[in-house]
C-alpha cells in the first residue's frame, strides 16, 4: 500500500538521481587550494622561499 504524495510535492523530479551535494565549481577551487599549499610547503622544505633561501 503506497501512502498519498504530499500536495506540493513535484513529480517530475521523481526519474532524476540526487543531486550532487559539492559542485564541480566547489570542487575546482578546493582542488585549486590544495595544490597550492602543498606548492608552497614543497618549496619551503627545499629551501626555495622561506628562511633558508636569504
Amino acid at each position: 500500500m503506497d501512502l498519498p504524495s504530499h500536495p506540493d510535492d513535484d513529480d517530475t523530479a521523481r526519474g532524476r538521481g540526487p543531486s550532487p551535494a559539492v559542485s564541480w565549481g566547489t570542487r575546482i577551487v578546493v582542488a585549486v587550494v590544495v595544490a597550492l599549499l602543498v606548492l608552497v610547503i614543497v618549496l619551503h622544505v627545499t629551501g626555495v622561499v622561506g628562511p633558508a633561501a636569504h
